[in-house]
């Protein structure tokens, strides 16, 4: 029950940074820990086929995606856009 708790705690709080942080990289980092914490909730209620799925998808291939269009783009500081 704890474990749980403490499990959801942290999707909550990691899916609160994706949408706060602004630096696209961190973004990115903070939707791979939700992707992570999700697969191992899932894997915790006893379906570890879709944990598997999510882990292999979720936390690692659309992380290396989201990193390979990020490499892409420009960095501008000081634009407040």
């Amino acid at each position: 029950m704890i474990l749980h708790l403490v499990i959801l705690s942290g999707i909550v709080i990691s899916a609160g940074l994706v949408f706060a942080l602004r630096d696209l990289v961190s973004a990115a980092i903070a939707f791979a820990t939700f992707s992570f914490l999700l697969a191992i909730e899932f894997y915790i209620l006893q379906a570890p086929d879709v944990a598997l799925a999510e882990a292999a998808i979720g936390a690692g291939l659309s992380t290396a995606a989201l990193m390979i269009a990020i490499r892409g783009t420009v960095r501008s500081e000081g634009d407040g856009i």
